[in-house]
């Protein structure tokens, strides 16, 4: 740990400070250069936007940047450190959708707690965007500044911690039942934890085809049932009326187990009781809610997942928010909706099931890696993601009206991606 800190601080301390840059993308080197990024020439495009706003997409950076907005309050394994402390992360995040995306960011820290103040801010400086990921904020309160911004900002707006999660673990769902051959109408799931990652998730899971009756949500209290009072809305709607009480009742006799929680709430014994082949995505940081080990040992046919790059089926939404947004960037997409994240879920999931390519296996010291039991969702090293996921998020947006441009030449768009993809890694700016 000694050696990991001192690491770590000399990778962020070393100059230039910080993981993120702005870099020119037009000449600047002569008088006329100059002339032509200020004054005179740059009144020119402005007087095009006045007259035509949408003119702003072909003059300036918009279509290609996205705000990365967090006010610190729930930071991954860290919690409520405010927002100077979660700048480092919402750096990193900004270099994750650069480096995989081709994505550029600015990342914006806030502070504040209150939902009205955080709610106009975000609305003040949405001009600037063409889209707006937030990152680390605490349940309840982000439920009410997405459903707010989401009603009243026009750009592909997503809070990652909800739903790249529930698009990822949906991916990973999907998958697993079909190594089963169980039907997403009749299994039964519980779901531990009801913070923002597991009511998205399991909202998805109803878009998929689960039904609510056979969905059981517990949060530190055990299970919610209808009869429990001083139920928030987000937990009021997955309310069971089944006679159950701890999350070890629930899980007697269930097909799937979604920890979004903390280590130590999962014993052996409780998966034992589970259905045939079950499906345990075992989803705290950095410690699942059973150790890897104990899990395995419990019965020789679980499907087992993790957020750890450590253990196989690592559920990481670092295979999801880049290309989501690209995707949406692409076509100037007015939200990120249900349609879109149902597709990008299937995307990942058929990515899952094309044969690995070398680069994947040598980036992961593998000699061989194939659709099943351990490998439930791609690898995110795997550069297919980008063009896989973007054209069926960009698709997506399109068939359900969301959209403001059209692609119409779907092979050009994923050569499009490729050569970004490349030019980024050779170090050259893009768009």
């Amino acid at each position: 740990m000694k050696n990991l800190k001192e690491e770590a601080l000399q990778y962020h301390s070393s100059a230039p400070k910080g993981k993120l840059g702005v870099v020119p993308t037009k000449p600047y080197r002569t008088q006329h250069d100059l002339s032509m990024a200020y004054t005179p020439g740059v009144a020119v495009p402005c007087l095009e936007i006045r007259d035509q706003p949408e003119k702003v997409y072909e003059y300036t950076a918009k279509e290609n940047l996205v705000a990365v907005i967090s006010n610190g309050t729930a930071v991954l394994g860290l919690g409520d450190i405010g927002p100077l402390a979660s700048k480092p992360v919402m750096e990193g995040k900004g270099l994750l959708f650069k480096v995989l995306a081709g994505v550029n960011v600015y990342d914006i820290e806030i502070d504040t707690t209150d939902v009205e103040e955080f709610v106009r801010t975000v609305k003040l400086i949405a001009p600037t965007f063409g889209g707006i990921n937030l990152e680390d904020i605490k349940a309840p309160q982000c439920f009410e500044i997405e459903r707010r911004l989401r009603e009243e900002v026009a750009l592909p707006l997503m809070h990652d911690d909800q739903h790249g999660t529930a698009i990822i673990t949906s991916a990973a769902l999907l998958n697993a039942l079909e190594l089963v051959g169980k039907r997403i109408e009749e299994v039964r799931i519980v779901v531990n934890g009801a913070g923002a990652a597991a009511t998205a998730c399991a909202k998805l899971y109803l878009s998929l085809g689960v039904r609510l009756e056979n969905l059981v949500m517990c949060d530190s209290k055990g299970v919610i049932t209808r009869g429990r009072g001083n139920l928030t809305p987000e937990k009021a709607q997955f309310a069971t009326e089944r006679d159950l009480a701890t999350l070890a009742d629930a899980l007697v006799g269930a097909d799937v187990f979604l920890g979004v929680s903390k280590a130590g709430v999962l014993t052996g014994e409780m998966i034992r009781t589970m259905a045939p082949d079950p499906i345990v995505f075992a989803l705290a940081n950095p410690d699942p809610e059973i150790p890897y080990e104990e899990a395995k040992a419990s019965r020789p046919d679980l499907i087992f997942a993790t957020g750890r790059s450590d253990y196989p089926n690592q559920v990481n939404n670092v295979i999801g928010f880049p290309y989501i947004f690209r995707g949406a960037l692409d076509v100037r997409a007015t939200a990120i909706n249900e349609e879109m994240k149902i597709a990008a879920a299937r995307a990942i999931a058929g990515l899952a099931k094309q044969p690995v390519t070398g680069e994947v296996l040598h980036a992961y010291n593998l000699d061989e890696l194939a659709f099943g039991r351990d490998y439930l969702i791609p690898k995110p090293l795997d550069k297919r993601l980008l063009t896989t996921v973007s054209i069926a998020v960009a698709r997506a947006a399109i068939e359900s009206g969301v959209a403001q441009r059209t692609i119409t030449d779907w092979h050009a768009y994923a050569a499009e991606l490729v050569c970004l993809l490349d030019r980024v890694h050779k170090g050259a700016d893009v768009r």
